[in-house]
């Protein structure tokens, strides 16, 4: 059961701008409305109203809805026509399966002079000896009843039917319409039973087996036994409830947990000063969707209503740790320093002297020979061995080795210096000098 709130017209005025005080068309079809109401203070500009498909057992509330001229009620519970005289742009009045048994309730529209089109299919008053007949009668301004058009000798049989007493015939018809519809009645109440030992399916069965009368009151019935079908189908059974996953054990100890199934590494060596935990998380979740809670003993991650929980295996500082998002991968990595901290020696570095290679160093033999016992450890350079040469020789020696360190002669041009050639001394001949050529020269 449902009424017309101001927020259902707001809801179907979207072609409107939302704008319900200027609406000209408003559809409320299949939406359980029991009453017409708001609508003649809050829709005054309606010309067309969709008010099919629902529950509304009276015309009512539409009198200030003058520029009114199509209102729709078929498949409803109306049973009379009523409160519509004053709608005055009124052309046609739609109610296909309803109730309307009063058929002289017909003659109320007589005011609306713009009425053209009316339609009764489907209602108790069209099985009616002289139905149509009265109808065409009571409302010469009509153009068309039920669809088909009515002509003018049409028009004109049925106002001599009713000189004739047609009236009184559909008074009496509609009489014994109503007794039958009490008796219908008494006899739906007193067949409805309720059997504690039934099961819900055996009820289901029965009810739509049994026979009932198609009145307003068993319509209601219908709708609220769906309605109920629909809330028990709908509603989680105890039974078939999920159980909320544990968290926790008995002792309070925390539990291991992956409900998203996802991907996870953990990193934590003997000697390291860090765990860390990389959870492979969906490349485009939302960072809004995850949220991290790490404490010294575990750390969970909430991504999307799954939970991930995992318990580590040494206390960690959670004031220091640190939570990133890879925005390539998507992963998340936990860095988690630990609180007891390893210390690991060190050896102490020595320095150690660079040896600087030597010509000597060079010259030396790859291979040492090892000493004997007893043999001296003076080794002898084979390069000092040669013969004492006589002090002539080494005087012309270094005569010749100061030569050769003598510095160029040198010549500055500009701001350059260019090398003119090498300097030599004036050579000086000894007087007892003698050149015998037999002697062969020095090296």
């Amino acid at each position: 059961m449902a009424r017309i709130t101001e927020a259902m017209i707001r809801k179907r005025a979207e072609h409107n701008n939302l704008e319900i005080f200027t609406l000209e068309e408003l559809s409320l079809h299949q939406q359980d409305i029991t009453q017409i109401e708001m609508l003649d203070r809050m829709c005054r500009d309606l010309k067309i109203l969709y008010l099919q498909s629902n529950l509304i057992g009276k015309i009512e509330n539409v009198s200030r809805l003058k520029k009114l001229e199509y209102l729709n009620l078929a498949l409803n519970n109306i049973k009379r026509i009523e409160n519509l005289s004053a709608c005055e742009s009124l052309n046609k009045l739609d109610l296909t399966v309803n109730f309307v048994s009063e058929l002289t309730s017909v003659e109320n529209l007589a005011d609306n002079y713009n009425m053209r089109e009316l339609f009764l299919t489907g209602n108790p008053c069209t099985q009616y000896d002289g139905y149509r007949q009265f109808v065409v009668a009571a409302l010469p301004q009509l153009k068309t009843l039920d669809g088909q058009d009515i002509d003018r000798s049409e028009r004109i049989e049925a106002q001599q039917e009713m000189a004739q007493g047609l009236r009184d015939r559909i008074v009496h018809q509609q009489t014994q319409r109503a007794v039958k519809d009490e008796q219908e009645a008494e006899q739906a109440e007193a067949e409805e039973q309720f059997d504690p030992d039934e099961t819900d399916e055996e009820r289901e069965k029965r009810y739509w087996q049994q026979e009932t009368a198609y009145t307003p009151q068993s319509r209601l019935a219908t709708h609220e036994h769906l309605r109920r079908t629909r809330e028990d189908k709908n509603k989680p059974k105890s039974d078939d409830a999920p159980a909320a996953p544990r968290r926790f054990e008995m002792d309070g100890r925390m539990l291991n947990m992956n409900d998203g199934k996802y991907t996870f590494s953990v990193d934590d060596g003997p000697l390291s000063q860090q765990i860390v935990v990389n959870l492979a998380l969906p490349r485009f979740l939302d960072l809004s969707l995850i949220d991290c809670d790490i404490q010294p003993t575990y750390v969970r991650v909430t991504a999307k209503d799954k939970v991930f929980q995992l318990v580590l295996s040494e206390e960690v500082q959670p004031d220091i740790s640190a939570a990133k998002r890879s925005q390539v991968t998507g992963h998340l990595v936990i860095t988690m320093p630990k609180v007891k901290q390893i210390v690991q020696a060190t050896q102490p570095r020595t320095k150690t002297k660079k040896a600087v290679a030597t010509e000597d160093d060079n010259l030396k033999p790859a291979r040492t020979r090892e000493l004997l016992d007893g043999e001296s450890s003076k080794q002898v350079d084979i390069r000092n061995i040669v013969t004492e040469p006589a002090a002539e020789s080494q005087a012309e020696t270094s005569a010749t080795r100061s030569k050769q360190r003598a510095p160029p002669l040198v010549q500055e041009v500009g701001k350059s210096v260019v090398a003119i050639g090498q300097f030599s001394e004036p050579e000086i001949m000894d007087e007892d000098f003698e050149d015998d050529p037999d002697v062969p020269p020095l090296m």
